[in-house]
Parts: structure tokens; sequence; C-alpha cells
């Protein structure tokens, strides 16, 4: 490799990253130190171990919360293609069906692989495969670093993502976002590398720059965002180097308008709804992607909070607290120490900006995120970069063999935590927070934990090994009941002739002829985690992470509360209830049965005995909102209409989605005779999108009492529902209400 003149940029690499590793060292910087082949070699037999463990960790990992979703449209992207577009379901969006719009490209072809090949074990597969996205996002991470500061900083790097508990566990599984993170460290190695070695245009770096786009579209829309850093990054190199770059200007423009078109293009074929509408389908899927996230709850911050708003903060706290510390001061001192590598700036840039600016993006957004902060999973790597790089820094910082051994020694010691939290609690690692969340015994019941239900196979592999049939086995198989039936079917599938399964929701889970059940600890009141009231008494096997239980094996003990539900739904009430006072003589915390003779007494105008068991109820949960609303309406039957509206706030509070609460409290003010105060209650099931033709009677009823005529009503309430709709970016919805008050105004 030749030098350049001393106003040309180095070519710090001329090859593709599996050819670099087979020359020389010619950086640009003064690497004297940690040029050698010693961590050269540890470079290559860190990489070579990696991929081998992390396939082999793999394949004890459980499935992915999203996995049989992405897998059943991978299904549908299969037959599309093989029925040259006939059979189009994989192209079309509907109200129910929106994962048209993910492009999901290693999810197509681990099905494609594992349908030629008939492979049973096919979600193994899938997280084999997904192992390897994780490894190569592992050593271009590497490689990127290495390029910056030499073999020992990729040595850096590809150890701090190796016991980053958090990355590692979403590369067994996580199919959807860890191969975009992968496919964004690939295309920033490649930009950096095109735009080093201009004015020279290398064909192997324009096909792997192309590729890298086209990858990372193909996965999923937001992988639009690295043509952005390509432009974003030539702008910025084109400032530094403008006086070498000025005469290539636009030759290095088509260049880079033809990579990036290329790779778009390529995209769009591997992309059936695209396919259809190269241009506005795309366009279509940025802009009405929002309207179909789901909406959770999510524990953060010791509540349980609806995901589409979280506080701002969400994301990057997450982040901060369940990373590495050795990355997060690794990162401090990269920061701290990067103004005294001024000839370095540019690559500093790289590594903050494509950090920094995707979270600020979701902040300004405010984007409807939860799972902790896998959507933001992609920005990982540059943050590792350039740790990496601040520990390097630092090691360089002063030229003393015990300066490097005491550097050295403390990141290591740092670095024992996660390492030991991997070890003991696989394949549930990503399960973890550090030293400055308090670890497991804070975050329990204050944070989201196995948010994504991996904890599922080992339960499931427990039933499966000890279950027994007993005297309330009511068939010839064992009922194993979950919340998330698809990975409890393939756990399952070769034992069928012994279990069956069953859904179930955990406060309901008394309504379901069940004989084991298996319950994940995402969706459990955190109140009751706290207290301890979760797991249940008839709690027969843990899965834990530091000795905290993230999902537990139930045994039915008995089963009154069944045979009660079926009495209540047929009407038969007083014969249900005593069934379900049986069930609670059985379990006392039987959530179901209190609740449900909640319900039964409300209906049969008996408040006394629904407030006895809504207070049951209310010290296994304080923050029910079934048993707060129930009670609230029987406080309303008995006349003390003050105590009815402060559970009715509390209710709202604890869960503004709570549509009933505000239907009582709106009957409680309109009692009062306060019709503003009823408004405002009616207007508060409006915003949370539960309107229905009680509340716009009610609301109709207010607005006449107010002098209005009926017509005049009706334009106020469209009125109200217009500029809803317009604030939640439905427009169909906002014209066909500023169309219908049109209407009424033109027939005045």
């Amino acid at each position: 490799m030749k030098k350049n003149n001393s106003k040309q940029p180095k070519n710090l690499i001329n090859t593709l990253p599996e050819e670099e590793i087979n020359i020389l060292d010619n950086s640009s910087f003064n690497r004297t130190d940690n040029s050698n082949k010693i961590w050269k070699l540890i470079f290559l037999i860190l990489s070579a171990l990696s991929l081998i463990l992390l396939i082999l960790l793999s394949q004890s990992a459980g499935i992915s919360g999203d996995e049989f979703y992405h897998y059943e449209h991978a299904e549908n992207v299969y037959k599309y293609y093989s029925s040259f577009g006939n059979d189009s379901t994989a192209a079309v969006v509907t109200e129910k069906y929106n994962l048209p719009y993910y492009g999901q490209s290693v999810d197509n072809f681990a099905y494609l692989v594992t349908h030629i090949l008939s492979i049973d074990n096919y979600m193994e597969f899938r997280h084999g495969l997904n192992a390897i996205m994780g490894w190569l996002a592992i050593i271009f991470t590497g490689f990127l670093t290495k390029k910056i500061s030499g073999w020992r900083a990729g040595v850096f790097a590809i150890f701090l993502l190796l016991i980053s508990s958090s990355f590692i566990g979403h590369s067994f599984n996580n199919l959807k976002d860890l191969p975009l993170a992968t496919a964004t460290i690939m295309t920033i190695y490649f930009i950096v590398t095109f735009l080093e070695q201009l004015p020279k245009i290398k064909w192997s770096i324009v096909i792997m720059l192309t590729l890298s786009i086209a990858f990372a579209i193909s996965i999923r829309i937001g992988g639009l965002i690295v043509i952005g850093y390509f432009a974003v990054f030539a702008i910025v190199y084109y400032i530094w180097r403008q006086n070498f770059l000025k005469k290539e200007f636009f030759r290095v423009l088509l260049w880079s308008l033809g990579i990036v078109l290329f790779g778009y293009f390529l995209a769009v074929v591997s992309w059936p709804f695209a396919i259809k509408s190269p241009i506005d389908n795309p366009k279509e899927t940025l802009e009405n992607m929002t309207k179909f996230a789901i909406s959770l709850r999510q524990i953060f911050e010791g509540q349980a909070q609806w995901s589409d708003v979280l506080p701002w903060y969400y994301t990057p706290k997450f982040i901060l607290i369940t990373i590495p510390m050795v990355v997060i001061l690794g990162a401090l001192a990269g920061f701290v120490l990067m103004f005294k590598n001024k000839k370095q700036w540019f690559y500093y840039f790289v590594l903050l900006f494509t950090f920094i600016f995707p979270i600020f993006w979701i902040i300004i957004n405010k984007s409807n995120v939860y799972g902790g902060w896998r959507h933001a999973i992609f920005t990982y790597p540059p943050l590792v970069a350039f740790s990496a790089l601040g520990i390097e820094s630092l090691v360089k910082a002063y030229d003393k063999k015990y300066w490097k051994i005491i550097v050295l020694s403390a990141f290591g010691i740092l670095s024992i935590n996660p390492i030991i939290h991997s070890i003991r609690n696989h394949p549930h690692q990503y399960v973890y927070f550090n030293e400055l969340s308090g670890g497991m015994d804070k975050a329990y019941g204050n944070y989201e934990l196995d948010y994504y239900f991996h904890s599922l196979r080992e339960a499931s592999e427990w039933v499966i090994a000890n279950a027994k049939k007993d005297e309330l086995t009511t068939g010839d198989k064992i009922v194993v009941a979950c919340w998330h039936p698809k990975p409890i079917n393939y756990y399952f599938r070769h034992d069928t002739a012994k279990f069956t399964t069953a859904f179930i929701r955990y406060n309901e889970k008394g309504d379901v002829d069940w004989d084991y059940a298996i319950i994940c600890n995402t969706g459990i009141a955190p109140e009751q985690l706290r207290s301890g009231v979760f797991p249940p008494k008839n709690t027969v096997y843990k899965v834990e992470v530091d000795g905290k239980p993230i999902c537990v094996v139930l045994k039915r003990q008995d089963k009154s509360d069944v045979k009660a539900f079926e009495l209540k739904s047929k009407g038969q009430l007083d014969e249900a209830i005593s069934f379900y006072l049986k069930a609670i003589k059985v379990d006392p915390q039987n959530e179901t049965a209190l609740i449900s003779l909640s319900e039964i007494y409300l209906r049969k105008n008996l408040p006394d005995s629904v407030i006895m068991f809504t207070n049951q109820m209310l010290k296994l949960n304080p923050n029910s909102e079934n048993a707060n609303y129930f009670k609230a309406y029987a406080l309303f039957m008995q006349n003390k209409e003050k105590e009815a509206l402060l559970l009715c706030d509390k209710v709202i509070k604890d869960n503004f989605k709570y549509s009933p609460s505000y239907s009582l409290a709106a009957n409680i003010k309109l009692k009062q005779q306060d019709l503003y105060g009823a408004e405002e209650y009616l207007k508060g099931i409006i915003s949370i999108d539960r309107f229905d033709e009680q509340t716009m009677q009610q609301l109709l009823a207010i607005y006449q009492a107010y002098g209005l005529d009926q017509k005049n009503a009706y334009i106020k309430l469209y009125s109200l529902l217009e500029e809803h709709y317009k604030k939640a970016g439905n427009k169909k919805a906002a014209q066909e209400y500023g169309d219908a008050i049109k209407q009424m105004l033109s027939n005045r």
C-alpha cells in the first residue's frame, strides 16, 4: 500500500473486512503500542470464539414475543414470490395486518431455508442465524474501532459487546431489531471506508456499501436512516478535506447517488409491499407505521405506564441502567480525552452522531417505544466503539507500563459483574440491570424484566418433564395454560399426546379449565411484585434471574372458580356465588373469584357485599382498576358521591385508558347537576378513543341543556371529534366529521 502525499488522507483500508485482517496495520495515526501481532492475534481468536459461542448459546434461548408474527409473515412472503405475486397477502396492508410494512429480510431468509430443508427445529435455526447477525455486528464494531485506533482498541470493542448482556440476549432471538443493528454498523463502516479512500473509488467497497444500505432498508423502513448517515458524513468529511476533494466533488456525488439508488432498488425487490409501488408504499410505511404501533402497559419507575405516553427519557434511562458500567465509564473517558485527539475528530463525530441522533429523534417525535430499548439497539455498537476508544485513549494517556496495568485492571474489574451475570443467568442474561439501577433487587417491581418472554421455554420444559395427572385433571390430557399460546404450542409440539394448551390472562385465570399455568411476570402489577403477592402460593417452579422470579409455573389446587364462571355465564348468579366462595376458602388470594363476586353483587344491587370483596382485592393490589371501579360504583349506589368520585379519579390517574371510570364519574357529576364537570369526563372518553353511542347521547343531552338546539348540539360534538382525530393523526376520520359539519351548516 502506497503512502499518500501530505494533502491527502491516508487510506486506512483498501480491502474487505475479511481481507483486512490479513494485512499489516498501516493507519495514519501513531499506533506503535498496539499494532503488534499479539493484539491482532487476540482480535482474530476472540472473533472466531465469539461466533462459535453465540451460535451454541442461541440454541437454548426461548422464543421472543414477536417471532411467530414475523415467522407467519415470512411464510406469506414466500407464497408471494413462489406464486409470482398471485398470492398477495404479504403485500396488502389491512386494519389488522400491518406486517407488509416490514421488509424483515432476515426472517424471510430463515423461513426460506427451513421450508426448503424441512427443518423441524425451525426456531432454533432462526436463533442460530440471528446469532450470526449478532456476531457480524460485533466484528464490524471491532473493525471500525480498529480502523480508528488499532488492533487493541478493536479487541476492547469486541470484548465490551460480548459482556453487554442486553445486546447478547437479543442476538439469540430478535430477528427484527438486532439485524438492523448489524446492517447499521456495517453501513457506517463502509461509509467511513469509502470516504477515506477518496478520490479513489474501489469497486469492492462500493459493492459492500451498496449491499449494506440495501440490507438495512430490507429489514425495516427505519433502515433508511443509513442514507441520511451517508449524506451527513459525506458533507462533514468534505468540509474536513475540502481542499483535497474540491476537484472531485461532482464525480464523488454521482458515485454516492448511484450507491444509494441501487441499494434502495435491491431493498425494494426483496420487499413485496414496496414492489407494488417503490416510492409511494415506502412513503406510506413511514407515515403510517406509528398508527399501528401497539400500546402496552410497561413497568417503568415503579408504575404500570402505557408505552405511548412514557416519559421522554424512557429510552436513554433504560440504556443507562442496563448496559455495563465499563461501557459507560469508557464512553465518559472517550468524551473527555477526544479533545486531545483532534486528528480523529471526524471518527468521534461519526460514532457520537450515530448513537445520539436516533435517540434524540425518538424523543422529539414522542415515538411509541416499549420492551426496554430494543427499538434503539442499533445505536449501541457505535457507543461501544466510542467507549473502546475512550479506554484506548486512557491506556495511552501516560507512557508508563504501570499506568497501562492500572487502567486495564480497573476496567477488567468493572467487567466482572456483567460476566458473572451472563454465566449465572443464561439464557436470560438480557434481563440485566447495572450498578446504577441497584441491580435486580431494586429493579424488581420497578422496571420491566422479561419483556420478550424468553423464560417461557424453561418453564415449558419443566412442565414437560414433571407434570402429572391428578384428581383435578378433567380430560385425557394435561391442560397447560399461558398468556402466550404460540410459543407454548411450539415447545409442546412433540408432546401433544399428553398435553394440550389453553389461553389465559393472569387476572382471569380462574375462568379457564387448566391444570398447569405458565405465567411471566410481565403484565403483573408492580405493587404485587414488590409486596410478594406474586408469585402466588400454588407456584411449583420458578425461572429466576439473580434470585428474582421472572416466570413461574402454577399447579391448579381447586376448580371451583371454573364451575362458578360457567354458572355466572348462564346467569345462575346465586349458584355461582357458592362456588366462588369455596374457591376463596381454598385460596384467599384468588383474584378471579374476588373480582367476580364483586361484579355479581353489583349486579344484584348489594353494595355492602361489593365493598367487602373489593376491599379484599385491594389488599392484594391497591391499584386494581376493576376493584376500585366496582367499589366506586357501590359507593355511588350508597349516595357517597364524593368518595366514589375520588376513586374514579384514582383509577383514571392509574390507568387513563380505563373508560368505565370516565362514564361513572360523568354520571356522578350529572347527578350533582354539574354539567360542565360531566362534559369534561365525557370528553376524556373521546381523548382515549373509547367514544360510543352512550357517550354521544350524554354529550348531546348536555349541549342541549346548555340551550343549543339539536343541530347545533351535533355541530359542537362533531367539532370536538374532528379536533380529536386531527390531533391523533387520523385524517380520514377528521375529514368525515368536518364534512358532516359543513353539510349541516349548508342546510341552514
